[in-house]
């Protein structure tokens, strides 16, 4: 694995910054918090593996992988992947982007939720796969060292993450009973979050 060199620089395009201000406007502290580190986990592990990336288009999607949560963009039938990844398609297409560009957005953020998908058939949707089940479930730990971990919290903590993402994924789980976050908890996500070796 490659030295550790330090936390990524987040990316500073037009899209970028948007995608920045809406996050920071309509996500808690801690689902901000989770949501960049989750883009910086994904840097961190495509570095270390030499997985080519484009690091814009990952960023927008890290940023607001988890609107589907928040209260303005949560549906009342759609998973919640889903519905951020409908945000996400209009975001791209606002910020300018064609729109086969939004839709690799859309389809980066339902498919986190999904089936693993390999870096070789898409490397975007990949790590963000890898880099939320990381921060939320503490898989794979051994892909983040105690220096990549320490440069990480201290820069983003992960405050009452644990405890607010929980609530969000029973209340997910209760009111859409057939979703992924449903069969998350039923396959024993309550434990895996509740004994993340972040918060230990």
């Amino acid at each position: 694995m490659p030295e550790f060199s330090g936390l990524p620089e987040l990316p500073s395009t037009p899209a970028g910054t948007a995608a920045l201000s809406v996050a920071t406007r309509y996500c808690s502290p801690a689902l901000l918090h989770h949501s960049i580190r989750s883009y910086l986990w994904g840097v961190m592990y495509a570095r270390a593996h030499g997985i080519a990336f484009d690091d814009e288009l990952y960023y927008v999607s890290a940023l607001l992988h988890d609107a589907g949560l928040t209260e303005p963009f949560d549906s009342h039938s759609l998973p919640f992947e889903e519905a951020g990844g409908n945000l996400a398609w209009v975001f791209g297409v606002a910020a300018g982007w064609p729109e086969a560009r939004a839709a690799r957005a859309e389809h980066i953020i339902v498919t986190h939720m999904r089936a693993d998908v390999s870096a070789a058939d898409d490397a975007e949707s990949h790590l963000l796969q890898v880099a939320t089940a990381w921060d939320v479930a503490g898989r794979r730990p051994e892909e983040f060292s105690a220096a990549r971990r320490k440069s990480v919290l201290d820069r983003y903590p992960r405050l009452d993450f644990a405890t607010e993402f929980l609530a969000s994924f029973e209340d997910q789980a209760e009111r859409k009973p057939s979703s992924a976050a449903a069969q998350s908890i039923e396959s024993g996500g309550r434990l895996r979050i509740a004994a993340h070796p972040l918060d230990a």
